[in-house]
């Protein structure tokens, strides 16, 4: 038998208004209830059955996600589950916003005088805005998350750990207006321990010559004693690789990046170790990346110009410990090179990058995360597959919580004219090894192991800026700003970010 409506005209005016403002209430907190108490109990049973089937839901990725982190995050990051999530939010929203109808319509607003009649209208109005205006826009984020993963991740399989690592190669490439195509102009490898997340930086400078490739490769059959040829000047040096191969495409057919592959296998060769993946930047764009993360801090210590050598100098970012970096001033940071060096330049470029991977937290993506997006669609290629996202993160995570070290194939150890290749390949297996050596010392080492909690390093980067960048008009005699390597080429990468 169904159940008979409820005659509330013969309750008091304000018990029926307070009984509708419960319903509204009830319907908010607990979607369901409303029907439950009220009368429909077969539309507040079907509510309650996909609010638990949703917090089971949760539950489960909570508790996978403690267990196997990584790929919970493979699993969410996936296009087709990002817009499964998106299509279920749009589901939820339009479905409790038609509860809140019903609860509207239960609470028999006729019966009630004029003035609770429009505070319940008006009340039950508001809770459908903010409801379903909450849901709409996380659908929407989740959208930006699925776009983003689309335009930005690849396709491509995934690449095994080698040796316990992943390599993944870190070009900065400038695609300005006055250029002609795309020349990697700083070019980093980031290996990362597959298990702890710990970091080393080798730093490669851009003007190395006479680089090889491995065995069997395009380049190699077509460069056997490396690359050079007569009167070739600026073309043979590193950072032209990616432009020739990308300017001799038939050498690589099928390939849609012949100037990243060439240029991972000619790192390859040179650090003798496998490159799983790269990240192309374009330093064009990486002013707006840095301003969506709201900017960066780091200790500064000398002056950088902004502008030089084909351009007047326009002023100078000072020296001084908690600088506050917006994008611009960031992006001068990393790329000037009047009155220093590239090996300066290259320490610079692994502060930025050491600050970007201590100071980016999680709240900050989840707040920003629009921003960054739209920004790094713009700025990011990758070869890292979609399905390895919550691999990389994963260690990221791990990362931020371990000093980077850092190996730089740069003079007096390294002769970029003429380079000793085997040299190179020596400091960057012993950077790794030492590297590696700090996790296995234990508790009474500098790492961690598998069994202790990882320690945090007390980086030279602050999350609270103290001080802001300024800008002066140079001065007639500026200040050089020059560095010396270690010894050995190996350091820390907190020790070269010091004011």
């Amino acid at each position: 038998m169904p159940q008979e409506k409820p005659d509330l005209r013969n309750l008091r005016e304000p018990v029926r208004f307070k009984r509708a403002l419960t319903l509204l209430l009830m319907t908010l907190v607990l979607p369901g209830s409303a029907q439950i108490v009220a009368g429909s109990k077969k539309a507040g049973r079907w509510a309650w059955r996909v609010v638990a089937g949703l917090i089971a839901i949760v539950v489960f990725l909570v508790i996978l996600g403690l267990i196997w982190r990584s790929g919970t995050i493979n699993i969410l990051a996936r296009p087709g589950t990002l817009r499964l999530v998106q299509i279920l939010l749009i589901v939820l929203a339009l479905g409790w916003a038609a509860l809140f109808v019903d609860a509207y319509r239960i609470s028999q607003p006729l019966t009630l005088e004029r003035n609770h009649r429009l505070i319940t209208s008006i009340l039950d109005g508001a809770l459908i805005f903010v409801v379903v205006g909450a849901l709409v826009y996380a659908s929407v984020i989740v959208n930006t998350q699925r776009d983003f993963v689309a335009s930005v991740f690849g396709n491509t399989k995934s690449s095994k750990a080698d040796k316990g690592r992943y390599n993944v190669l870190l070009m900065g490439g400038d695609s300005g207006a006055d250029r002609v195509g795309t020349r990697p102009d700083s070019m980093t490898v980031a290996s990362v321990d597959a298990n702890t997340g710990r970091t080393v930086l080798i730093g490669l400078p851009r003007n190395l010559a006479k680089v090889p490739f491995p065995a069997g490769t395009p380049l190699a059959k077509q460069f056997p004693n490396g690359f050079q040829w007569k009167n070739c000047g600026i073309e043979c040096l590193l950072n032209g690789v990616y432009t020739y191969a990308a300017n001799h495409k038939d050498l690589f057919p099928g390939n849609p990046n012949p100037g990243e592959t060439a240029t991972s296998q000619a790192i390859e060769a040179i650090t003798g170790l496998k490159i799983n993946y790269y990240v192309l930047i374009d330093l064009t764009g990486f002013r707006d990346l840095i301003n969506a993360v709201g900017g960066i801090t780091l200790d500064i210590g000398k002056r950088v110009p902004i502008g030089g050598e084909t351009s007047p100098i326009k002023g100078y970012i000072e020296p001084g410990k908690n600088v506050h970096l917006d994008g611009y001033h960031a992006l001068w940071f990393a790329r000037s090179r009047a009155e220093s060096s590239d090996y300066d330049r290259m320490a610079r470029q692994k502060c930025v990058m050491s600050a970007m991977l201590n100071q980016l937290s999680p709240q900050t993506v989840l707040t920003k995360f629009q921003g960054i997006a739209s920004a790094s669609k713009e700025v990011v290629k990758t070869s890292i597959p979609a399905g390895e996202l919550g691999t990389f993160m994963d260690l990221a995570l791990d990362a931020k919580k371990l000093p980077v070290s850092s190996f730089s194939a740069v003079p007096p150890l390294i002769r970029t004219a003429d380079p000793d290749f085997a040299v190179i390949r020596a400091k960057v297996a012993e950077a790794i090894a030492k590297s590696e050596s700090l996790d296995n010392d234990g508790p009474g080492g500098d790492g961690k192991t598998s069994t202790t909690t990882p320690r945090s390093t007390s980086g030279t980067s602050s999350s609270k800026p103290s001080t802001t960048h300024t800008t002066k008009k140079p001065s007639k005699k500026p200040t050089s700003s020059t560095s010396t390597p270690p010894a050995n080429g190996v350091d820390d990468v907190a020790s070269i970010c010091k004011a």
